[in-house]
């Protein structure tokens, strides 16, 4: 008795595994090509001629060939060459566009998410920074580049 309620429920469980196999959704595998691509003539003749099929071989150079204009524009974006070209226009613009006396004692170390950093030389040049002329310096640098680029100034001594 115990032997046949075993098999019962082996019977059931395999029946219940066949019901969920058949819902499951079968992928359409109709669109793959099967095996490897037959040759044409034109690659059948060469590999005759050659003694061997080259066929992979070019086929894996030509796929790794590209214009340099489809490979340009990605490199510099990786490189950020955009952003360190505004960073040294930043640097340049700060010493004609601020006042010379600020210039001596405060250089743009860099820029980063809109905040551009500033290393002043003494606490006394930071602190009158800070207080007196960090709106004027923060308008002229928006008005200059916009304010999406510099969106505030960060000041520190260093």
């Amino acid at each position: 008795m115990a032997f046949s309620c075993w098999m019962r429920s082996r019977k059931c469980d395999s029946l219940g595994a066949k019901k969920i196999f058949r819902n499951r959704v079968q992928p359409n595998f109709s669109n793959y090509k099967r095996g490897p691509r037959k040759p044409s003539a034109k690659q059948s003749i060469l590999a005759n001629w050659r003694g061997i099929d080259l066929a992979p071989v070019e086929i894996a150079k030509a796929k790794s060939s590209r214009a340099a204009g489809d490979i340009m524009p990605r490199i510099l974006s990786d490189l950020r060459i955009d952003r360190r070209q505004s960073e040294s226009e930043i640097l340049k613009v700060w010493n004609h566009l601020i006042d010379p006396n600020i210039v001596a004692h405060a250089k743009p170390t860099g820029i980063n998410k809109g905040t551009l950093f500033v290393t002043v030389d003494s606490s006394v040049w930071l602190d009158e920074i800070v207080r007196y002329r960090r709106r004027d310096i923060l308008q002229r640098l928006q008005t200059s580049f916009g304010r999406d680029l510099i969106a505030r100034i960060s000041f520190r001594v260093g």
